[in-house]
């Protein structure tokens, strides 16, 4: 006897007790088959045996599937996208009724009815869009709630690195959080976590809103800078991960208002570990006595050893000063180039505060720096 035909009893006891659609009937012997469609496995059991009443198990809920369908269409139209997954929520009765007649009939290692609806939204999704089922790593999300009619949709965050250039002074680099979510998102800032944006990262975070939709937008910086500070050259590298995200493509450079962005490109992940870094620093020193160039020579001393760091919490730490040039300005400043390890705090480097050997005790006298510019910041 095969296996079809020993299922054909059991398949006729519970249509004599129960009214089942062709995809519940079908779904409770097509794993035994090895058949990819319960729906016209469940025609060919019911053959000749007809019934206008509703599925026990879900209702008919398998004729309304395409109304659930366009409602995930319209919620993915604003996206950009290649692959997807679903999840579905159904009532519970439904579960329940499905679990009492696997129970009652010994049906074992078979596909429950809500894996059963999600195999079959994502089918019809699949087939509508040309668009891939990905159950890892989908770029959007589907959750269907077939209890009250809606449909949500997750979008997997995008993560961008680039450079950006500030040829203009008092412009900060970080922005202030949301005061009243302290940056998580909600919707007095429109769940982006930033009310205002005039800082250099405000006006990345508005571009990227603006081109690519999302929510809130979490930056990694390759070292920072002052609100004076000009960044030149080739620009400050920085990682942006953005949270549900519309669009996925974007140009890559663009002229914002205060900052120029170069070498947008999208990466796997913002950097787990801090980058190490090097950065070439342009800075203007006034002094508290004269100086002469002769003086300045002592400054080559720095290039010997590391440069100690302390910092309030007592962690500390060495920066290698990797070049370093002067050139006198006239009687109480100079203009000073160098190049050094990532980290390094400048304004206290000067002063000598916390930092050793800092440039004050170098020289002997107290010094100040007025402003510092980055001319490279290369990444290691």
């Amino acid at each position: 006897m095969t296996t079809y035909q020993k299922i054909i009893p059991i398949a006729n006891q519970i249509l004599k007790k129960y009214d089942l659609c062709d995809h519940c009937l079908g779904r409770l012997f097509s794993k035994q088959l090895h058949l990819s469609s319960n729906k016209l496995l469940g025609k060919k059991l019911k053959k000749n045996s007809k019934s206008t009443q509703r599925c026990y198990i879900c209702k008919n809920l398998f004729e309304n599937l395409n109304y659930f369908l366009n409602m995930m269409l319209d919620t993915v139209s604003p996206y950009s996208y290649s692959s997807f997954s679903v999840g579905a929520i159904i009532k519970p009765s439904i579960i329940d009724r499905d679990d009492a007649i696997r129970s009652k009939y010994k049906l074992k290692g078979i596909d429950g009815i809500k894996t059963d609806i999600t195999k079959e939204l994502v089918k019809l999704f699949s087939k509508k869009t040309k668009k891939t089922f990905d159950y890892l790593d989908p770029e959007i999300v589907f959750t269907v709630n077939l209890k009250n009619e809606s449909c949500d949709i997750r979008s997997k965050s995008l993560t961008l690195s680039g450079r950006y250039v500030k040829s203009i002074r008092g412009f900060s680099q970080k922005q202030k959080s949301c005061s009243n979510c302290s940056g998580k998102g909600c919707r007095i800032c429109d769940f982006h976590g930033i009310t205002e944006y005039d800082s250099v990262e405000g006006e990345i975070s508005q571009f990227l809103f603006k081109k690519l939709g999302g929510t809130t937008a979490k930056f990694t910086w390759i070292g920072s800078e002052d609100k004076s500070s000009l960044i030149l050259g080739t620009g400050r590298p920085f990682f942006v991960k953005i949270q549900n995200p519309h669009k996925r493509k974007l140009r890559t450079s663009a002229n914002l208002e205060h900052v120029k962005v170069r070498n947008f490109k999208i990466v796997l992940n913002s950097p787990k570990k801090p980058l190490k870094f090097n950065s070439l620093v342009e800075a203007k020193i006034s002094t508290s006595s004269k100086i002469d160039s002769k003086l300045l020579r002592k400054l080559k001393n720095l290039l010997k050893n590391p440069v100690v760091v302390y910092e309030k919490s007592g962690k500390r730490s060495e920066k290698r000063i990797l070049s370093i040039k002067s050139k006198k300005y006239d009687d109480n400043s100079f203009t000073l180039f160098f190049k050094f390890e990532g980290g390094l705090p400048v304004k206290r480097f000067v002063t000598g505060d916390d930092v050793s050997p800092g440039m004050s005790q170098t020289l002997g006298m107290s010094c100040k720096c007025l402003e510092f510019d980055f001319h490279n910041v290369e990444v290691k």
